[in-house]
């Protein structure tokens, strides 16, 4: 099933790059694209197949991102995270899922995870106040999920979950105004003083350890990998999208374009060649990883093992290395088109500046997953929520 709606994505390149423009105009996606990918099957690859679901291998889930990235960088970011929600959805308990896609399974939800608002426990629930910013998709999405920091009486902190509401239970504002990813209208959630019910919580903790209460009904391996390890490549795959797109926009540009400084053509320069080259190797070595690791998930997933934190560290270790080696073969390729490519409208300039609205996402600080393994290999412990 995932083979399919990989092919039928393929089918909407073309729109998707034709509505470039538009979704940057409009500052959010037509909603003729989200009905395209609603049909095609793209939001249910990762959804459970008690609602209808694909239940798709994430290396699936991703060639399709990356594919609608290399067309819209802001068609693939919406539908990346949009479209990981489904699998979240599945580790929440069964009456959180009933209440989402009881009466439509095709309900959307859109997300923000950083807990810039605060989560009081109360008798059955929690009441959860606050703004939550760079909640991409928001308009098309009838749900959201929403990091919180939950605090006792006494202000200290006792856990960190995600909440689920209905779109009744919060606003959106209209904010979203960038250079980059401008198309994905990702604007701020506001909250004020709503009861969330307890079954509408999800621990990290138990994300963490991968022991969700939907996996007493959705029992699949597909739900029984790490949070962190999926969320992370939901932001990266993207970017690799878009390093495609810019490459594929750029040897189209150079086949054709002379040289007038140098009296010469383009494509004939070696040193372009060299650049072209590397460009290559860069992004396909950031995917060649994200493959082999989700693949190694999936297999000790199927197996019923454990998820060593070996492995957890160097996933996330080759994620922000595969979004840095995407953002340099896009800086590569932007710095090799010339002036022309500055020109508003034109391809190249839109991925340049989508992937490097990309990379300021907080999942893409290297430094951060670059220290945790460095500090793991040499013998120190480490816990953090997005491992």
């Amino acid at each position: 099933m995932g083979e399919k709606v990989i092919e039928a994505v393929r089918e909407l390149l073309p729109a998707f790059r034709d509505r470039a423009q538009k979704a940057e105009d409009a500052r959010r996606l037509p909603e003729e694209s989200i009905k395209a990918l609603q049909d095609a099957g793209l939001f249910r690859m990762l959804q459970p197949a008690r609602f209808g679901g694909i239940q798709a291998d994430p290396v699936e889930f991703y060639t399709a991102i990356r594919m609608i990235a290399s067309a819209c960088g802001s068609t693939g970011w919406v539908a990346s995270v949009i479209g990981v929600h489904p699998w979240q959805l599945a580790l929440f308990p069964a009456q959180a899922q009933d209440d989402v896609w009881g009466s439509d399974p095709h309900t959307r939800m859109s997300s923000s995870y950083a807990p810039t608002g605060r989560a009081v426990r109360v008798d059955g629930g929690y009441r959860l106040t606050g703004r939550w910013s760079f909640s991409s998709g928001c308009d098309h999405a009838s749900w959201v999920l929403l990091g919180g920091v939950v605090t006792d009486d006494e202000g200290n902190r006792v856990d960190f979950k995600t909440f689920l509401l209905p779109i009744s239970d919060y606003t959106i504002d209209d904010v979203w105004d960038t250079v980059g990813l401008r198309g994905t209208g990702s604007n701020d959630i506001v909250v004020d003083d709503v009861f969330v019910p307890a079954y509408r919580s999800l621990s990290f903790a138990d994300t963490a350890r991968c022991r969700c209460p939907g996996q007493e009904v959705n029992p699949a391996p597909l739900y029984r990998i790490p949070f962190a390890s999926i969320f992370s490549y939901t932001i990266t795959t993207p970017v690799i999208g878009m390093a495609t797109g810019a490459y594929q926009a750029h040897l189209e540009y150079m086949r054709k374009r002379v040289r007038v400084s140098y009296g010469s053509k383009a494509a004939e320069d070696p040193f372009a060649q060299v650049r072209i080259a590397d460009a290559a190797a860069e992004i396909d070595a950031a995917w060649r990883q994200l493959e082999h690791n989700m693949s190694e998930l999936m297999r000790l997933a199927t197996a019923g093992e454990p998820i060593p934190m070996p492995l957890r560290l160097g996933i996330r270790r080759d994620q922000v290395r595969g979004t840095g080696r995407a953002i340099a073969a896009v800086d590569s390729l932007f710095e090799n088109s010339g002036g022309r490519a500055l020109r508003t409208g034109t391809p190249i300039q839109r991925f340049w500046r989508d992937a490097h609205a990309g990379r300021v996402h907080a999942i893409n600080d290297p430094e951060r997953a670059l220290s945790m393994f460095g500090a793991a290999e040499l013998g120190h412990p480490v816990q953090d929520a997005m491992v």
